[in-house]
């Protein structure tokens, strides 16, 4: 890829630097417009946000009176066909609107931004600054410690409280950064290495794009980061008579929460915008709405949110009539049997297949190992084997031929196993072998599905008194739902003994089944799995078993952001992503440069051919670092793989900290202690 990438560059250039290079005169002007700013009043310069205000209403004037005339006609007629017209071309001129806004944005960014970095300068070198005040002000000052105010004047100072942690602002925006915040106002990626200061870059077309009044929302992955950002920046927009807030914050559905969507600039975590999303389309009435129309976002770590977590579903759950009634229990040993039978069986068959490939017999040992595959994708030795040289390309050449002809050949596959697991769809099926195996000798009908139309017609051909039919219908129907019922459970159950690992997807605490983030290895509490799967993993856990809950409302966070009129993003790895924002968000990716040249020593990967192998080299070069005084940072794939490292470390006294979904309540005092040696 990078020999093609190499000669791709020959002929047409590197596309990073050329997009750098067109931003430059941007650059340039802002730098021009910054000089004149330094000689004007910190109050001349506070009006500049009022003169941009004042420009964008007066360039959609016309716009505006006629989507209020429109509006007008509207709640006079009753004509539902008019209305719907009317309503057609209002959006018409919303959308016209929208534009023309957009022009005007573009035409006032190189003094919108040397506005924001003057801003940022001010408050570098002066430990307060006095102005004006307006009714803002006063308002600020009644709940912000940094602003206070003596008789007409208000007096802003440049430090304050962001998240507990007191800060002073010693931050100027540079030329690189600049180019970033271009980038994300022109609705691309900027994507930018790890300490080139992203939070800072997004003060530039936060600002800018606020400025229009349909506010502007900064999507983060935690809400830690969504609360210290935007009581970070916030004296910088509010400075200006920018209103911001964290929806983090405040309850959901609360007037708190429907406040920070009204202010101008909203923090926030991706799941909570998504999760009021939901919330509003299941309101009653209006007025319990809390967000506004999706203007503009900017979506940090945007590679984790819109590609990693895009296709999760954010669901809202309620409870169901009779939802504690289950069998779970019930069905839990017969599954517990036939997955330990799958599994005693396809540990021959995998012996076998490693066999039957060393001795260079590739046909029938690739059909074995899709077999292996098909019946426990996830199981440890398989996927240490497919690990070796060659050995997962046999697996999908076979997996291909046998796909071929709308899986004409798969049968062949199967035939062997109790169950079959289609790991990329989260789907189990029972074969017939495995219905016979589970359902026993006394009861071969027990997950057996009525043919409802066939019996309905025999019932029906009996000429039965009416009272008589419905009973036996009514009979039929609770046999059909009860069966149903239970294969839908068994299928839940099998999914947790075969897909769902403790330590990995899930944790037990408190007796009770905990969900971990796969991105961020954090509790994700009171989250459940839908669909049963949850209920099904507790009783595999042997913990209570909650009531069954049903879903109410559901989007991913891909169809969400979506909806945005202009969507940014900023990270520091998205080039490798950059076909996918392409075609999912026609997002384009930019590569910002680092202000100064990096310094950072970059090495190779190091394989090691066994776990044990890699494992001690860890400990070794840990330990290594330790004694010579340096704090060492360890990153592990689950909780189980962190657990062992601690025992390891411990053997050979070294100490240390554990942060992983057990404990992740000890994660604010760890942060919270200085750096020590080792």
């Amino acid at each position: 890829m990078s020999l093609l990438n190499s000669v791709i560059k020959i002929f047409v250039g590197d596309k990073s630097k050329k997009d750098v290079q067109a931003l430059r005169p941007l650059v340039e002007q802002i730098k021009s417009f910054e000089q004149q700013l330094e000689s004007i009043s910190h109050d001349e310069l506070r009006d500049k946000t009022n003169t941009f205000r004042l420009k964008i209403a007066e360039d959609i004037s016309e716009i505006t009176q006629q989507i209020q005339a429109l509006e007008e006609e509207v709640k006079a007629s009753d004509d539902i066909d008019k209305n719907e017209d009317i309503y057609a071309e209002i959006d018409k001129l919303k959308e016209e609107a929208y534009k023309t806004t957009e022009n005007t944005l573009n035409e006032i960014l190189p003094v919108a931004f040397a506005v924001v970095k003057e801003t940022a300068k001010r408050f570098v070198h002066n430990e307060t600054l006095t102005v004006t005040a307006t009714e803002y002000d006063r308002e600020l000052s009644g709940t912000k410690d940094y602003v206070t105010l003596d008789g007409e004047s208000a007096i802003w100072k440049n430090s304050w409280d962001a998240a507990g942690k007191e800060v002073t602002w010693d931050m100027i925006h540079y030329d690189v950064q600049l180019i970033g915040g271009i980038a994300m106002h022109q609705g691309k990626i900027a994507e930018m290495q790890t300490g080139e200061g992203k939070t800072l870059v997004a003060t530039l077309p936060l600002y800018l794009n606020a400025l229009a009044g349909k506010g502007t929302h900064l999507v983060t992955v935690n809400d830690y980061l969504a609360k210290r950002d935007s009581a970070w920046m916030a004296p910088i927009f509010q400075f200006h008579g920018l209103s911001i807030d964290c929806i983090d914050h405040h309850r959901p559905n609360s007037a708190g929460r429907r406040a920070a969507y009204n202010a101008d600039i909203t923090y926030g975590t991706n799941n909570e915008f998504g999760f009021d999303y939901l919330r509003d389309n299941m309101a009653h009435k209006p007025k319990d709405i809390v967000q506004r129309p999706h203007h503009y976002a900017i979506v940090d770590e945007v590679d984790s949110v819109l590609v990693d977590d895009a296709r999760t579903p954010l669901i809202i759950s309620g409870p169901v009539p009779e939802g504690d009634r289950h069998e779970f229990n019930e069905l839990k040993p017969k599954v517990a049997d036939i997955v330990n039978k799958q599994r005693q069986h396809l540990t021959h068959v995998l012996a076998e297949a490693k066999k039957l490939i060393a001795e260079g017999d590739t046909k029938e040992g690739g059909f074995q190992l899709l077999r292996v595959h098909r019946g426990l994708p996830k199981n440890k030795p398989l996927i240490k084997f497919l690990s070796e040289e060659g050995v997962k390309q046999l697996l999908q050449k076979t997996e291909n031929y046998y796909m071929q002809d709308n899986n004409r050949e798969m049968p062949k596959v199967d035939e062997d196993l109790l169950f079959v697991i289609d790991e990329k769809n989260n789907q189990i099926e029972l074969t017939d072998k495995g219905v016979d195996y589970i359902s026993g000798e006394q009861n071969r009908d027990f997950f057996v599905m009525p043919d409802i139309g066939g019996e309905i017609a025999k019932i029906e051909s009996q000429n039965l008194e009416i009272e008589k039919e419905a009973e036996l219908k009514e009979e039929l129907f609770q046999d059909f739902g009860t069966k149903s019922e239970r294969i839908h459970t068994m299928s839940q159950l099998l999914k947790a003994y075969t897909l769902f690992e403790k330590d990995v997807e899930y944790v037990v605490m408190e007796n009770k089944v905990m969900i971990v983030d796969e991105q961020t290895g954090r509790i994700m509490d009171g989250r459940r799995y839908s669909d049963g799967l949850h209920q099904a993993i507790e009783a595999k856990e042997s913990v209570k078993i909650e009531a069954l809950t049903q879903t109410f409302a559901t989007v991913t966070l891909q169809n969400y952001f979506r909806m945005y009129k202009k969507l940014s993003g900023m990270t520091g790895t998205a080039v490798t992503e950059a076909g996918e924002f392409w075609e999912i968000y026609k997002l384009d990716v930019m590569e910002i440069p680092t202000n100064r040249p990096v310094a950072r020593d970059d090495r190779n990967d190091l394989i090691y051919k066994t776990k044990r192998e890699k494992y001690n080299a860890i400990i070794d070069q840990v330990t290594e670092l330790s004694q010579a005084g340096r704090p060492v940072l360890i990153g592990t794939t689950s909780v189980e793989i962190s657990e062992l490292l601690s025992r390891m470390l411990n053997l050979r006294k070294v100490d240390h900290n554990v942060l992983n979904a057990k404990l992740h309540k000890r994660e604010a005092d760890v942060v919270a202690e200085p750096v020590k040696r080792g």
